[in-house]
């Protein structure tokens, strides 16, 4: 159950590139110095370019003002800005490192990152766990597991008897608690992740890798040549 709080995002890029109507022929304006950011994230030159095409395409969806807010991001995730999801409002608010309520490119690229198939795992397990972590406090309570793998299952339209959710959370408990707290620290995180790699399957996005393969023409002229 607890890999199935992550499993929207692996859909989250698909739907991104499907609801967008890209103009493949337009060049990219505004996008700053890719080469910067491909040396501090995980991303290549053309990659950067290839997203930044994306970006622009969702910022202007509601507002056209060059950054991503919470209901642009909500349209591109679940095609409408009615539905309330705990999940993207999660992922949302810690691709927003600035944590003024929209995101910029570099924070939105900076966010993709870490679901890039190479991106180190220690990036991986930090995100999956402060996913987890609603209240910001450095470990995750079993109310949280339980509010997240609840709205989880009514995104999904999956339904579970409620004693069935709390044994599922109980045995996870059971086996991550290893210091019998009442809590899951970032270090019991970490070793229940290292003893069940599935955990993070999700956190990895093969279309971040495929996309200057998939969209040839998203690579526009730029003058460093990705090495």
């Amino acid at each position: 159950m607890v890999p199935q709080c992550l499993d929207g995002f692996q859909h989250f890029f698909a739907k991104l590139l499907s609801c967008c109507d890209l103009d493949l022929h337009r060049p990219a304006r505004g996008l700053g110095d890719p080469e910067r950011l491909a040396r501090e994230t995980v991303f290549s030159v053309s990659e950067i370019e290839a997203l930044y095409e994306l970006f622009k395409r969702i910022s202007s969806a509601v507002v056209d003002d060059g950054l991503i807010n919470k209901e642009e991001f909500q349209l591109a995730l679940f095609r409408t800005n009615r539905r309330e999801s705990l999940f993207a409002d999660r992922v949302f608010d810690l691709f927003d490192t600035k944590h003024i309520g929209v995101l910029g490119f570099e924070e939105f690229a900076r966010g993709l990152s870490v679901f890039y198939p190479n991106a180190p795992i220690e990036q991986k397990i930090d995100f999956s766990f402060k996913l987890y972590d609603l209240k910001q406090q450095g470990f995750i309570e079993r109310e949280q597991v339980k509010q997240m793998v609840v709205a989880t299952l009514a995104e999904t339209g999956m339904n579970l008897a409620d004693v069935v959710i709390e044994e599922i959370i109980t045995k996870t408990f059971a086996e991550t608690d290893t210091k019998q707290d009442g809590k899951i620290d970032k270090e019991e995180w970490r070793n229940l992740v290292y003893r069940h790699p599935s955990l993070l399957k999700n956190m990895t996005l093969q279309y971040l890798q495929e996309i200057t393969i998939t969209f040839p023409s998203f690579v526009f002229h730029s003058q460093v040549d990705d090495t």
